[in-house]
């Protein structure tokens, strides 16, 4: 039986489901505001001013980066890829603290409120000072995905098996909720800043320091509402190390090395890696390749991401009712194949054709959240009670260490062919092989392996 929702009474069990739910709320508007819109296109303004002050617009030269030459274009792109090789490798050991902690709460919190005041510091990032920039957002990034590990274990403290395919949906419904609610207004104050009392640059700043508000402010709640969780029983997976300050990095090797008796597990891990690749990357391309394939100005590509966010808020509930009849794994494959329609929607999509292209926006918003939420539910079911954080930590580096592969084949295929409708269609294996792969993960098998052998220290 998984520690947490069999031991609590029905009140409090449900407030410490809405409790979570709060934390998708929290940290998805960092995500959407800053992440998705903002951050990049501001950072390369400083660095170009940086770069070229007498004339920031047309700028040719190079920053020097710890001594080396960087593009002010290509520096936001460099500050996101290094924090997503940090997180890759200190989530293992990130996984490990918590699943040797019996207050996974505090360390979600901790985690929480160091990026949320890093976010909130972008609000300092004014004149030429892209070094703050890269600063905060590294220890903003990497906060957030390690509180993202410790949050995804707490779905096996808040919700028996049965249920999560229903309370992840809903975490994944709440949060593009937020992130829609303050995107909007901020896409308002950025739109029309003289009537805040602001310049354009002001307007961009408060709105980054908006979204750490909102993700500090929010995490009070799963942190209040979280604490009277029991206390978790704890996999004792390297005998001897209990108790020892080494003991997190010592569970995790034994980990890493028992992974061979959880095949279903590695199975899905491959599977989600392929196909979770090949979600990121048509994010990614999507504004490149309507601004450069299809001519969409940025009013119309902020639309766009403003209508995803909007219907992804319904297509995670309808993810989650539609697993309780068909089972996660059906109901994944099938959101694969939607996929596979949005990419081939938007290859036969004419030049300037909005209107088409709003219709695939809303096919993406049906899928997006729903897949993504339903791999989380489903991957919790397969991993060893008591390891949920670890192995949620090997989830979320396996996804980060890959996710440069999709975006690789996107750049090479365009470069080669000159065109970005070919390199969308070289996506389409992302898909295709992602759920073969999945509809070869015994799910059955996977639980009863998981709960197989545990043996928790108390």
């Amino acid at each position: 039986m998984s520690p947490g929702p069999d031991t609590v009474d029905v009140r409090s069990a449900g407030r410490a489901r809405r409790s979570w739910y709060v934390y998708d709320w929290a940290n998805s508007a960092f995500v959407t505001t800053t992440q998705t819109v903002l951050f990049a296109p501001y950072l390369t303004v400083l660095a170009r001013r940086a770069a070229c002050p007498e004339a920031p617009e047309g700028c040719t030269r190079t920053l020097s980066v710890l001594g080396l030459p960087v593009a002010p274009g290509s520096l936001a792109l460099y500050t996101i890829t290094l924090a997503t090789v940090l997180a890759a490798l200190v989530l293992p050991f990130v996984g490990a603290l918590a699943d040797r902690s019996r207050h996974r709460h505090r360390l979600l919190a901790g985690f929480a409120w160091v990026g949320a005041g890093a976010a909130t510091a972008m609000v300092a990032m004014g004149g030429d000072r892209w070094w703050l920039g890269v600063l905060l957002a590294l220890v903003a990034v990497v906060s957030l995905v390690c509180s993202m590990v410790v949050n995804d274990a707490l779905l096996c403290d808040v919700a028996a098996p049965e249920d999560r395919d229903r309370v992840s949906s809903r975490g994944w419904a709440a949060g593009y909720l937020a992130g829609f609610l303050l995107l909007a207004l901020n896409l308002l104050l950025v739109s029309t800043p003289a009537t805040f009392g602001l310049d354009d640059e002001w307007a961009v700043r408060v709105s980054l320091a908006s979204a750490g508000l909102w993700w500090g402010l929010f995490t009070i709640v799963p942190f209040v509402g979280l604490r009277r969780l029991p206390p978790r029983p704890v996999l004792d997976l390297a005998p001897g190390a209990h108790g020892s300050p080494a003991a997190p990095v010592r569970q995790l090797v034994a980990t890493l090395r028992g992974l061979r008796r959880y095949p279903q597990v590695l199975r899905f891990l491959l599977a989600y890696l392929v196909f979770n690749d090949g979600i990121q990357t048509v994010i990614a391309a999507a504004s490149v390749y309507g601004q450069e394939e299809l001519g969409f100005d940025q009013p119309q590509l902020l639309t766009t991401v403003l209508l995803v966010q909007g219907v992804a808020f319904g297509g995670a509930l309808l993810f989650g009712r539609l697993a309780g009849t068909f089972g996660a794994q059906r109901t994944i494959t099938g959101g694969l194949g939607l996929w596979i329609v949005v990419v081939l929607g938007a290859f036969a999509v004419p030049r300037g054709a909005f209107g088409t292209w709003l219709v695939l926006a809303v096919l993406i918003g049906l899928v997006l959240g729903g897949t993504q939420a339903l791999a989380r539910s489903l991957y919790s079911r397969l991993v060893p009670v008591g390891a949920e954080a670890e192995y949620f930590s090997l989830y979320q580096a396996g996804e980060r260490g890959t996710s440069w592969l999709g975006t690789l084949v996107f750049g090479l295929v365009a470069q080669l062919s000159g065109s970005y409708r070919p390199a969308l269609l070289a996506l389409l294996a992302f898909f295709v092989v992602g759920a073969l792969l999945l509809s070869r993960v015994d799910v059955e098998a996977g639980v009863q392996q998981a709960h197989r052998g545990t043996d928790p220290v108390r």
